[in-house]
């Protein structure tokens, strides 16, 4: 049968969608050396853990100061992410990456050779000023070198290993130059790196900010900068003393001007944070479960560290090479679950990755003062292995659902989560340890024994050192399995956080689909 005269055409088909550019040799290279910064900034998290005795040694530092010399770097990197993101946005993203790099690596040599506590505390705000210039603008840079979703999805697991991997090998690095140059190495160690990236950044990296950028917002930078600081900084102060009004002051004022910031984004032409693109589930979605994420790893990371070495009675160094062990469960799940991701559905992926965490975690609450050294590293390197795997699919989403010129202030928003996101889980997890702890030595001891005894296993050990032979011993054990007790029930509370990351991840993120 045939058509009459007036008998419409049937309409062409649709031109398929063109594929991506893949990415070839060049960008896998430059992909390398991004890594370099990402690296040594993250180390500098946690490059002071061993440090700090020497440099009270030499510099003679308060208690308040000796806080301010650890925290300094993370805190000032925390508060200026989303400022140097959207910086990079505007004027180009290698641009701020080699201007952090110069400032990265002036404020090393500054740091290393301090002579006051003062100035070390100046340097260590130096370094997270080029620290936040770097961090946004590396995860930046891989969303432009990498168009195709599988290309990318490899090197947001790439990204995302050698984070993970920097702050477990900072201990490491910083135990080995301890044992043969004074404490100011572990700051110059990063100069060669910032070197080799000051000559191979602008030879293999392409220049990329947004087409139309807009003014940037000097108020903005500071209400972000003004919002973050007392937030983190108040977080940190109630986990470490319990309630006090000034922290809880910061807390209630950081989250105000935060509210005020997040108004006057709403209001902008061409805001800092994209308030939009927040209420995409694949990019809002995935700011939740990284924060969560960040909870359960950097506030479970000091029960580890301090059962390896106080409990069990290994050296520094020691503790710091076994903490290495668990980073061989990320080197096998993150691929695996890239892997999974492409065959299911990335929601549910992230959420048995999750579930995975919880269950290392559901382990590691097993955990005795006489527990072998395997079974605490096997759960570790399980729930490490779950939440690193979890986690790289999420950067991967949101970096995806980011477009390319909005791509530093996306990875800023992610990664000012994180940040956040370590700052409760230090101070969820550290309150219930603390908790257990006192309780448990509360019973366990005379009254008459010191209280420092009954706030910290270091407390416990510096009063048993004044205390008779019989009575130390019987101090020390009930401290050893007073802190096995808080380290068991803060892995519960862990154990919770990934399981509430494993609902949202089904809630929010089942069928959402990589962008291109």
């Amino acid at each position: 049968m045939t058509s009459g005269p007036h008998t419409p055409a049937p309409p062409a088909p649709a031109p398929p969608e063109p594929a991506a550019p893949r990415a070839g040799r060049r960008e896998w290279i430059a992909l390398g050396v991004l890594m370099l910064p990402l690296l040594f900034v993250s180390m500098d998290v946690s490059i002071l853990f061993y440090a700090l005795p020497a440099i009270g040694a030499d510099l003679e530092p308060g208690s308040t100061q000796q806080l301010w010399i650890l925290d300094m770097y993370g805190f000032v990197l925390a508060g200026l992410l989303i400022t140097m993101g959207a910086l990079g946005d505007r004027v180009g993203r290698r641009k701020v990456l080699i201007a952090g790099t110069v400032v990265f690596a002036a404020a090393s040599v500054a740091a290393a050779y301090a002579q006051s506590p003062g100035a070390l505390i100046a340097a260590r705000a130096l370094l997270g000023v080029g620290g936040a210039c770097l961090m946004p603008s590396t995860l930046a840079l891989v969303r432009n070198l990498f168009h195709d979703p599988g290309q990318r999805a490899r090197a947001v697991a790439v990204w995302t290993t050698v984070l993970a991997t920097g702050i477990s090998v900072g201990p490491v690095l910083s135990g080995a130059l301890l044992e043969h140059f004074w404490w100011g190495a572990v700051f110059l160690v990063n100069l060669p790196a910032m070197a080799l990236l000051l000559v191979l950044a602008p030879l293999l990296l392409p220049e990329s900010r947004s087409p139309a950028p807009g003014r940037f917002d000097t108020l903005s930078a500071v209400l972000s900068l003004a919002a973050l600081l007392p937030l983190i900084h108040g977080i940190k102060e109630l986990a470490a003393h319990g309630y006090r009004p000034l922290p809880a002051l910061g807390i209630t004022a950081g989250l105000c001007l935060a509210l005020v910031f997040l108004r006057r984004q709403a209001g902008l032409a061409h805001p800092m944070v994209d308030l939009a693109l927040l209420r995409r589930r694949a990019f809002g979605g995935s700011v939740a479960v990284n924060l969560l994420a960040m909870a359960a790893t950097v506030g479970f990371a000091p029960f580890f560290s301090q059962y390896v070495q106080s409990v069990l009675g290994k050296s520094p160094f020691e503790a710091a090479m076994w903490s290495l062990v668990p980073s061989l469960g990320v080197l096998v799940a993150a691929p695996v679950g890239g892997a999974l991701a492409r065959r299911f559905d990335r929601g549910h992926v992230m959420a048995g990755g999750f579930l995975v965490s919880a269950a290392g975690f559901l382990w590691l609450t097993r955990t005795g003062v006489d527990s072998p050294l395997w079974t605490t590293l096997a759960g570790s390197a399980v729930y490490a292995g779950g939440l690193v795997a979890a986690m790289t699919l999420a950067n991967e989403l949101a970096l995806g659902a980011a477009p390319p010129e909005r791509a530093g202030s996306a990875a800023a928003v992610l990664e000012s989560g994180q940040e956040l996101g370590g700052a409760l889980g230090m101070a969820l997890l550290g309150s219930i340890g603390a908790a257990v702890y006192g309780r448990d030595m509360n019973a366990a001891v005379p009254a008459d024994v010191p209280g420092a005894a009954r706030e910290t296993l270091g407390g416990a050990a510096a009063v048993a050192r004044q205390l008779p032979h019989r009575l130390a011993e019987t101090v020390l054990a009930s401290a050893d399995r007073a802190f096995t007790h808080g380290l068991g029930m803060a892995a519960a509370g862990a154990a919770a956080v990934m399981t509430g990351a494993a609902v949202l991840c089904v809630v929010l993120l089942r069928g959402v689909r990589t962008p291109r």
